[in-house]
């Protein structure tokens, strides 16, 4: 896949990821976060789980194919998958603590900005890659176009900010560097997109159920609960991760990281058209900074004199 195509991917998963917050408006179930987040994991990984299962047994039917997958030392692969199922199950919890504590606004910025800067540092240590300049001048601007969008610039009336809160929101952070990167590990091992996702949210999948059936489950019983569990676990999850590992096989995980801040942005224009909400003016610059932000990371690479490209 060519590194446009890998761009578009990744910027199509974001703006499944950005339809939660809208289709969980729209069903207004009442039903706990974490037992929604848990619902949501456990349907999409199970799916890929079996996507996952099914694109290994056609592999294997292929010798050619198997015999093509290369042998790497160091971290064994079931590490890199736990590590990776890891991240995915503290996701949502330290997501929504933060939000719980600090309010959605603030919860969300700093979830959303420390996720590109723990993964560009952690890819540069673990990986030995050093981001690019102009992914460290997309990754600043879309991150203050992040926080524009918020509203945390207001008056300065703001309630004070909980570092407990804080704590968490840059653990949902670490949790998505965790992920993305145990992704690309295996991906980089010769796993195909299908079979590292699966791998990763299938074990996410079995130990979200006791996390699951801890919460009150009686939403799952309604119409509305029912096509939002579903919804989530297809599309924000199923969709969203197939195409996130494909953009992933072409992309670092740093850009990657930083194309996923499309979200919120699609996300409020969802709120707009959908929900019907109102922007401020100073919402609507951030919209336009965050687009630019994203803009300079999509923009093709250019290539050095010896031909080569630099990399994403």
């Amino acid at each position: 896949m060519s590194r446009s195509l890998s761009v578009v991917a990744v910027l199509v998963a974001a703006l499944c990821f950005a339809t939660t917050g809208t289709s969980r408006a729209l069903a207004g179930v009442d039903a706990d976060a974490l037992s929604i987040g848990a619902a949501r994991v456990l349907i999409g990984g199970a799916l890929l789980g079996v996507i996952a299962l099914v694109s290994r047994a056609r592999r294997t039917a292929s010798p050619a194919a198997v015999d093509s997958l290369p042998v790497r030392r160091g971290v064994p692969a079931l590490v890199i998958v736990l590590v990776g199922a890891a991240g995915v199950l503290a996701y949502q919890p330290t997501f929504f603590s933060g939000t719980g504590l600090n309010g959605v606004a603030v919860g969300t910025v700093v979830a959303l900005g420390s996720a590109p800067i723990v993964t560009g540092v952690l890819d540069s240590v673990l990986r030995r890659r050093r981001p690019s300049l102009r992914w460290s001048l997309a990754t600043t601007v879309a991150i203050v176009g992040v926080v524009l969008v918020s509203g945390v610039v207001g008056d300065g009336s703001a309630a004070p900010t909980s570092l407990v809160g804080v704590a968490a929101s840059v653990g949902a952070g670490a949790s998505y560097a965790l992920y993305a990167i145990a992704s690309k590990m295996l991906l980089e091992r010769g796993w195909t997109a299908p079979a590292a996702m699966g791998a990763v949210f299938g074990t996410a999948a079995v130990l979200s159920v006791p996390v699951l059936v801890s919460t009150s489950t009686a939403w799952l019983g309604t119409a509305n609960g029912a096509a939002l569990a579903l919804w989530l676990g297809v599309v924000t999850v199923t969709i969203a991760y197939l195409l996130f590992g494909a953009g992933l096989r072409g992309l670092s995980p740093a850009t990657v990281s930083t194309l996923t801040l499309a979200e919120p942005l699609a996300a409020t224009v969802l709120g707009l058209v959908v929900l019907h909400e109102q922007l401020s003016a100073v919402s609507v610059a951030g919209l336009i900074v965050i687009a630019v932000g994203l803009a300079l990371v999509a923009a093709p690479v250019r290539a050095r004199s010896d031909g080569v490209s630099a990399p994403a």
